[in-house]
């Protein structure tokens, strides 16, 4: 359904994360996503859907997610941002929205549309753009953690590495 991807692990590793996103574009801030999953060894699919231009591949993608072994979506759009709002009306799995940023608005459109989701079809909404995108992809490890002793240990472990980060800070 989309592209696997996890360090060393090749596309024999099923992902539990899908990582979605409205459009090609989208992916200079989703890579975060990916690039902490990978740190931490948690494998994901990745794709570009959009709620509005391909809504049969969306809907034929989220009603299978769970089917297909994900255990939870990561959606990134701008602008309308229905992404998100879309993928948590057509999937159980928990769905987390990173708003990205856009020109016009700096992304408090995407925010305001992943936020506002009416009661019943709840999308976690993290902050725009790249903090976002990294902490979502945290938060998604932190919920895999509670049944996942590698996942627990490799987020512990980055937990630690960013502690001796800051404590290690040497001013100028």
């Amino acid at each position: 359904m989309g592209q696997k991807s996890s360090p060393g692990a090749g596309d024999s590793v099923q992902p539990v994360v899908g990582i979605i996103m409205g459009s090609a574009s989208d992916w200079d801030t989703m890579r975060h996503t990916a690039e902490t999953l990978d740190a931490l060894g948690v494998p994901y699919e990745k794709r570009v859907i959009s709620a509005h231009r391909t809504p049969h591949l969306m809907y034929e993608w989220g009603t299978s997610a769970a089917k297909r072994g994900l255990k939870i979506v990561i959606a990134g759009a701008g602008g309308a941002a229905h992404l998100a709002g879309v993928a948590a009306a057509l999937t159980p799995l928990p769905v987390l929205g990173v708003p990205m940023e856009s020109a016009s608005l700096k992304g408090l459109d995407s925010l305001l549309s992943m936020v506002q989701m009416p009661g019943g079809v709840p999308v976690a909404t993290f902050a725009i753009g790249k903090p976002g995108a990294v902490n979502a992809a945290l938060f998604a490890a932190a919920v895999l953690a509670l049944e996942n002793a590698s996942v627990r240990k490799a987020l512990d472990g980055y937990r630690a590495a960013q502690e001796k980060k800051v404590a290690d800070t040497k001013l100028p």
